[in-house]
This record gives structure tokens, C-alpha cells and sequence, in this order.
């Protein structure tokens, strides 16, 4: 799938907002907002959803510190162009993706 180039060119120039619900999961996964914010732009877009209510959002496959996966949930807020906004992150379920985090099991 295709970056997606806004969103990693925002929070390339921290120009980034992490959601009161962003933050609560950082915490409840043990994941460090540097694992997200430092390495998102390794990361990979693996769903984009470009006409949702809210505004267009993409989940990040990104790994942390230890190499581990981490999927994260961008947005840009309806009807702006930023700033990138960190939805939710969460470790992904081994049962529920495929053994690259990349596709949802069946």
C-alpha cells in the first residue's frame, strides 16, 4: 500500500497532536509516544480510510524500540489539511493479523 505522504510529511515536521484517547492507550500498551512519534516515519500505511465522518485517517504498522509491532491510528481532522492527530495505538493481536501485521485474519 501506498504512505501515506501527508500525514508522514506532518509528523515529520512535528506538526502532530496526540488524542486524550491516543494517550490512554499509550499507556494501558506500554508504548512510549517516542516509539510512536520517532518511528512512524519508518512506518508502513496499511489501511487508509480517506471518507471517514471524522476525517481521513491510515493505520501505521510501525515497530518500537525492541522491534516489536505497534499499530497506530493517524487522522487529520474534517475539513483541515493538520495537524496529524495520533488516534489510538495498540500492540496488535497476533490472532487477529496475519504473522506481518499487515492484513486482518479471516
Amino acid at each position: 500500500m501506498k504512505r501515506s505522504l501527508v500525514l508522514f510529511d506532518l509528523v515529520a515536521a512535528s506538526d502532530v497532536r496526540v488524542s486524550e484517547h491516543g494517550y490512554e492507550e499509550l499507556a494501558e500498551g506500554g508504548i512510549s509516544d517516542a516509539d510512536i512519534l520517532d518511528r512512524v516515519s519508518a512506518g508502513r500505511a496499511i489501511e487508509n480510510s480517506p471518507d471517514y465522518p471524522k476525517g481521513r485517517s491510515v493505520l501505521v504498522l510501525a515497530l518500537d524500540h525492541d522491534g516489536k509491532p505497534i499499530h497506530a491510528v493517524w487522522g487529520i481532522p474534517k475539513v483541515f489539511d493538520r495537524p496529524a492527530v495520533l488516534v489510538t495505538a495498540y500492540r496488535p493481536d497476533p490472532a487477529r493479523w496475519d504473522e506481518q501485521f499487515m492484513e486482518r485474519r479471516k
